[in-house]
C-alpha cells in the first residue's frame, strides 16, 4: 500500500487509507440507486449513529461470526487496521456458521494505527446514508467499550489495484473491456458523490480504494477521507491537506482548496494506471519511468506512439481509436488547470460513448505493436552498429 504525502501528507488525522486487499460489497448487478432524506452530516455521534439505518453488532457477535479474528482469515491490512472475512445469517443477521449465510468483511480498528474513530464515524457517517450501485454496502457497525468495528458484504475479486499490479495465478491481467467497465463503473460512483444529491468529495480515489464484485462491477470503498462538497456559493472546501501521493491534485497540494475537480484529477490518474498497467508511482522501474505522469506525456504527444504507453498484456484488444479516445479523456483529466478538466457527468457520457462504440478501425493494436516491435529491433541495431564500427576502406 502506498504511503501519504510526506510520507503521509499533513492531515486533519494521521490517517494512511486505503487496504492493500480489497473486500466488501453485493455480487449483485443492481442499477437502483436511494437517497436518504436524513442530513449527510450530523454533527453529533449519536446522530451519526442514529442516522445511519445500519445494524449495530455487538462485538461478541463479530467475534464469533469471525472465528474469534483468526489469523488465516484475515483479508487485507491498512491504516485503519486488519479486515477479516466472516459469516452471518442473512435474515437475522447473526454470526453464522462458516460456509453459510453470507460472507462480510469485518474492518478493525487497531488502536495503535493512524486512523482513529474521527475516520470510523465518517465512514458511518457516509456509507451510512449513501446509497449507489457504485458504492461499497456497509452493513453495520460495532461500538463497544474500546471496540471500534466496520462490517461489509464481502468483495469477492478484492481491489482494482491487485489486478492492475499484482503477478500471479490469482491475479490474471484484465482485458480491454473489463478494463472499460471498471473505469465506468467507478466514474459513476464518483459522478453520485458529486451529484446535487450527494454533494460529497471523495478525496481518496485511487486504484486501491476501488473494489470489484464478482461480476466485475467497481464500487467505491473507504471514506474516511471524504469531506461535504462546497455550499451556500462557495467554490471550495479548505482542509489540511491529505490524500495519496501521486493521486491528489497539485492545486489542492498547494493551497488545501479541496474542490469535485480535484476528484477528476485523480480519476485521470486512475485511468492511466488502467490503460499501462503501470503504478502511479513506482521506484522499481529505471529512472525517467517512474513517475507515470512524466512518463506518459512524453508519448500521448501524438497518436501513433500511444501503444508504448498501452499495457503490452491486453495487446490486439483494443483499437488505435478506442485507445486514443480513453487517453485523451486521462489527459483530460489530469489537465493542470482545474477549469479545463471535464465534470464527471461529462467523463461518464465519454466512458459510456466509448463502452458502446464498435470502433474497429483497420488500424488494430496488433499492427501497432509490430510497429513498435520493429522500431525496437532498429534501435537496437543501430546501437549495436555505432558500438562496433566498420574499419574504413
Amino acid at each position: 500500500m502506498r504511503c501519504c504525502f510526506s510520507v503521509r501528507i499533513k492531515a486533519e488525522s494521521p490517517l494512511q487509507s486505503g487496504l492493500d486487499s480489497k473486500y466488501v460489497s453485493k455480487d449483485e448487478d443492481n442499477t437502483s440507486c436511494k437517497i436518504s432524506s436524513v442530513p449527510l452530516t450530523p454533527r453529533s455521534e449519536g446522530e451519526i449513529l442514529e442516522a445511519s439505518n445500519l445494524k449495530s453488532f455487538s462485538f461478541n457477535e463479530l467475534n464469533i461470526a469471525t472465528r474469534c479474528f483468526r489469523p488465516d482469515s484475515v483479508l487485507g491490512e491498512g491504516g485503519f487496521g486488519c479486515v477479516f472475512k466472516g459469516w452471518i445469517d442473512e435474515q437475522t443477521l447473526k454470526a453464522a456458521k462458516p460456509g453459510t449465510g453470507i460472507v462480510i468483511a469485518v474492518k478493525r480498528l487497531n488502536q495503535e494505527g493512524f486512523q482513529g474513530h474521527k475516520e470510523w464515524l465518517a465512514e458511518i457517517n457516509y456509507l451510512g446514508q449513501l446509497y449507489h450501485p457504485n458504492l461499497v454496502n456497509l452493513v453495520g457497525y460495532c461500538l463497544e467499550d474500546e471496540h471500534r468495528l466496520l462490517v461489509y458484504e464481502f468483495m469477492p475479486r478484492g481491489s482494482l489495484e491487485n489486478h492492475l499490479f499484482r503477478r500471479g495465478s490469482h491475479f490474471q491481467p484484465l482485458s480491454w473491456n473489463l478494463r472499460m467497465k471498471i473505469a465506468l463503473g467507478a466514474a459513476k460512483g464518483l459522478a453520485y458523490l458529486h451529484s446535487p444529491k450527494a454533494k460529497v468529495i471523495y478525496r481518496d480515489f485511487k486504484s486501491s480504494n476501488i473494489l470489484i464484485d464478482s461480476n466485475y462491477n467497481a464500487k467505491l470503498s473507504d471514506f474516511g477521507l471524504a469531506r461535504d462538497g462546497p455550499r451556500d456559493g462557495h467554490s471550495h472546501v479548505s482542509t489540511r491537506v491529505m490524500g495519496t501521493y501521486g493521486y491528489a491534485a497539485p492545486e489542492y497540494v498547494v493551497t488545501g482548496h479541496l474542490t469535485t475537480k480535484s476528484d477528476v484529477y485523480s480519476f485521470g490518474v486512475v485511468l492511466l494506471e488502467i490503460l499501462s498497467g503501470r503504478r502511479v508511482l513506482d521506484k522499481n522501474r529505471p529512472p525517467g519511468e517512474q513517475d507515470l505522469i512524466e512518463w506518459a506525456k512524453r508519448f500521448l504527444v501524438r497518436k501513433h506512439r500511444i501503444v508504448y504507453v498501452m499495457d503490452s498484456r491486453i495487446e490486439g484488444q483494443y483499437s488505435l481509436g478506442a485507445a486514443l479516445k480513453a487517453a485523451t479523456l486521462a489527459i483530460n483529466c489530469i489537465c493542470i488547470e482545474p477549469r479545463f478538466r471535464p465534470n464527471m457527468d461529462e467523463v461518464v457520457k465519454q466512458l459510456e460513448q466509448l463502452q458502446n462504440s464498435k470502433d474497429t478501425g483497420s488500424t488494430k493494436s496488433e499492427v501497432l505493436h509490430r510497429h513498435r516491435k520493429k522500431r525496437t529491433e532498429e534501435a537496437f541495431n543501430n546501437r549495436k552498429a555505432a558500438s562496433c564500427p566498420q574499419p574504413s576502406a
